[in-house]
């Protein structure tokens, strides 16, 4: 069809005229309300972005002198972070005769490791640097693959509510 002849079907219709593939030989073009396009473009990156932030790096800081119920409240906030598919770096500070005791910061930190084990992988070990102590730990692929089959029900079942 004529590229006249194209324009003139599509403003009958109140659509637009858009090129599709440019370098096909002839080029391919496509009757569409192309305001329409642009907004279901948006949308799709709109929800690539949504997903782009799993594997951010999250931290959570402890001391020495922490209470078990305090712990016991960090190592929650680490789970959830964990569920929500974030790598999360434990930072124990160690201040003045603190770092006298870093055996014990480390004691704690492995208690925090056991804690998490069962959804996490140890990307690095707890390990004494200067006035802190560190530990990194990231999802386990079971979690990222359970997660993922999550998010393809629940499109399936907005899918189906929409259609």
């Amino acid at each position: 069809m004529s590229t006249r002849d194209a324009l003139i079907l599509a403003e009958e219709q109140g659509l637009d005229l858009v090129e599709v593939a440019p370098n096909a030989d002839p080029p391919v073009c496509k009757i569409m309300d192309f305001g329409k396009y642009k907004y279901l473009q948006k949308k799709k990156m709109h929800e690539a972005k949504k997903r782009a932030h799993i594997g951010s790096m999250k931290e959570v800081r402890l001391h020495l002198k922490i209470d078990k119920h305090d712990l016991e409240f960090k190592i929650r906030k680490v789970r959830e972070l964990l569920e929500d598919l974030h790598r999360v770096q434990v930072v124990m500070f160690l201040r003045g005769r603190e770092r006298k005791h870093t055996d014990l910061g480390i004691e704690t930190m492995n208690k925090v490791w056991e804690a998490v084990q069962d959804l996490a992988k140890l990307e690095r070990a707890p390990a004494a640097e200067g006035n802190r102590i560190t530990m990194l730990v990231s999802p386990t692929r079971e979690l990222l693959k359970k997660k993922e089959e999550e998010l393809r029900r629940k499109e399936k079942e907005d899918a189906k509510s929409e259609g």
